[in-house]
């Protein structure tokens, strides 16, 4: 764990305003505007393992702790949200700078790489991704959908299963390599399985 001092160097964050350097982070005045509200204004925590969080400072008895930039973009009233790299700056020189054009993001964007795929949608919520499994008998790559629990259920017994094979995937959620080829010999195409 780096501190908060070794996070950044001078200067990448030279001039930008409300700066406190903790143990392992970095906390900067940030703030996201809204045509309709105006200038919603916080306190943005860099953590050197990429995570950021917002305390919400726009009026003072506001209670919002530990927010996503997301969540910080869409409290402050924007109209456009999802555009929390664009939408929410911090002042350098005097001036507001979306976070895109810092390096405050530096470790951000170094941590949604190293994820191998993330289990969070754009939105915060919780999705998953289609998985593949291999068939011990035919040595093909199976897609199992990863959209209930019901699918997670039966994605993860077969990949528990060393001699998992195409056939024990329930009917009604595989067709058989065996009828596509069948269909597409039959209308002269090549197949795709």
């Amino acid at each position: 764990m780096m501190s908060g001092s070794m996070i950044f160097s001078d200067e990448e964050l030279i001039e930008v305003s409300g700066l406190k350097k903790g143990r392992d982070f970095i906390e900067v005045t940030c703030g996201c505007t809204s045509h309709r509200y105006g200038d919603a204004v916080g306190k943005l925590r860099v953590f050197s393992n990429g995570d950021l969080e917002i305390t919400c400072e726009c009026t003072p008895g506001c209670n919002e702790d530990k927010l996503t930039p997301a969540a910080f973009e869409k409290h402050s009233g924007r109209e456009t949200a999802r555009k929390w790299k664009n939408n929410v700056w911090v002042i350098v020189n005097g001036e507001k700078v979306s976070l895109s054009k810092t390096a405050l993001l530096k470790y951000y964007n170094q941590a949604s790489k190293n994820a191998n795929g993330t289990n969070r949608s754009h939105n915060g919520r919780v999705c998953h991704r289609d998985e593949f499994v291999r068939c011990s008998r035919c040595n093909k790559e199976r897609r199992f959908r990863l959209r209930t629990k019901e699918e997670c259920r039966i994605h993860h017994d077969a990949l528990a299963d060393v001699n998992w094979k195409c056939s024990d995937l329930p009917y009604d959620r595989f067709v058989s390599p065996l009828l596509i080829e069948f269909l597409f010999d039959k209308l002269g195409l090549s197949s795709p399985v």
